[in-house]
């Protein structure tokens, strides 16, 4: 599996990772086959540096611009504030959704955050690659 991530999305989760700290910050990523376009900066409803839950009626204003733009949910991501870019025993067991990948922002070297993306199947745990995609306006002449 591999996750297309446009830059100006990527840099989104940072920023947002970073506003929110020292708690998690959450939010859906949305995009059309597996290119991420769109980022969806949620509440932490649990303003916790060690987990996260989002607010329902947020969830739901999300998949219904999602669906209204075309797109679909592709991941859930959150941030570490303090520790590595890793599923947490936590992160595993709330990973119900399938076919829906988890996106992680690590702020543990705050001058290199890092994101990496996971896939659980059945338990399992799998890193798909993560490729970050130019935005359109990036690189061409104004």
């Amino acid at each position: 599996m591999k996750i297309l991530l446009a830059k100006n999305v990527c840099d989104e989760l940072v920023r947002a990772a970073r506003a929110a700290y020292p708690l998690e910050a959450c939010g859906l990523l949305a995009g059309r086959h597996e290119t991420v376009t769109k980022c969806y900066v949620l509440t932490n409803a649990d303003a916790s540096a060690d987990h996260f839950s989002m607010k329902p009626e947020e969830q739901f204003a999300a998949i219904k611009d999602m669906r209204t733009a075309g797109l679909k949910l592709l991941a859930i991501w959150h941030s570490h504030p303090v520790t590595p870019a890793r599923m947490s025993e936590e992160d595993l067991r709330l990973a119900y959704t399938p076919d829906v990948a988890h996106v992680i922002v690590s702020l543990a070297q705050p001058d290199a955050p890092c994101v990496r993306g996971f896939v659980v199947r059945d338990g399992a745990v799998e890193e798909p690659t993560i490729e970050l995609e130019q935005s359109e306006k990036e690189g061409s002449p104004e």
